[in-house]
């Protein structure tokens, strides 16, 4: 879930295969696409087990969804503009836009990755390895920072990491690589993050998002 700057939430409802955006003190969402226990790529009627909405500098939102490894962007009524798969991503998590035009997820398998894609599905840049250090269990999201890095989480590894994609390295590190723990310099299975304001994503990425009361276009 996504606090934006109007106020309202938005958020993946994964298990009810549904984009949902709330408002305090409403009885209901204010605005949803897709369809309870439709859980299949048909956007904007139906979305497969959507795992991640993120918005964009122009109001619009990009949708991850599980099933059949999708990426979307969506218009704020739920008008689908275009649907990519990630290049050779098992089960992608959290997307969102790195730079114009370009947009960033992670690969939440035993051998991790993270990537950076157009929306045709070309790779522009990818982190993978199957051993050693640099590999990555399960990370779950992964963020662009305003230097051109990336920050993300390890989950099974443990750790939160920084990685700068032009150096090709880890350049960061809080965590110890597989020893979970609740210590200071430890973490266990950490699955979130986000940079504080003003660096958050929301800060440098939803400027322009307002707020929208439709629901989703009929199918």
């Amino acid at each position: 879930a996504m606090l934006l700057p109007d106020g309202t939430v938005v958020s993946a409802d994964i298990k009810n295969c549904r984009i949902v955006r709330l408002r305090v003190g409403a009885s209901a969402p204010i605005w949803t696409a897709g369809r309870p226990g439709v859980c299949r790529h048909d956007p904007p009627s139906f979305y497969g087990s959507p795992n991640g909405v993120f918005p964009l500098p122009d109001g619009n939102f990009l949708v991850t969804e599980i099933n059949g490894n999708w990426v979307d962007e969506i218009d704020p009524a739920g008008h689908l503009l275009w649907s990519t798969h990630p290049p050779e991503v098992r089960y992608p998590s959290d997307s969102n836009e790195y730079a114009p035009g370009e947009y960033l997820t992670v690969d939440y398998s035993p051998i991790g990755q993270v990537v950076i894609f157009d929306r045709t599905g070309r790779t522009i840049w990818r982190w993978r390895y199957a051993s050693g250090p640099n590999r990555l269990r399960y990370p779950s999201l992964a963020e662009p920072l305003p230097n051109g890095d990336i920050l993300l989480t390890d989950d099974h590894n443990d750790r939160v990491l920084v990685i700068d994609p032009h150096a090709n390295r880890i350049v960061w590190q809080y965590g110890h690589t597989g020893i979970p723990g609740t210590a200071p310099g430890y973490l266990n299975i950490p699955d979130g993050l986000d940079p504080l304001p003003p660096y958050a994503y929301v800060d440098r990425f939803a400027a322009h998002t307002s707020a929208n009361t439709g629901t989703q276009p009929s199918p």
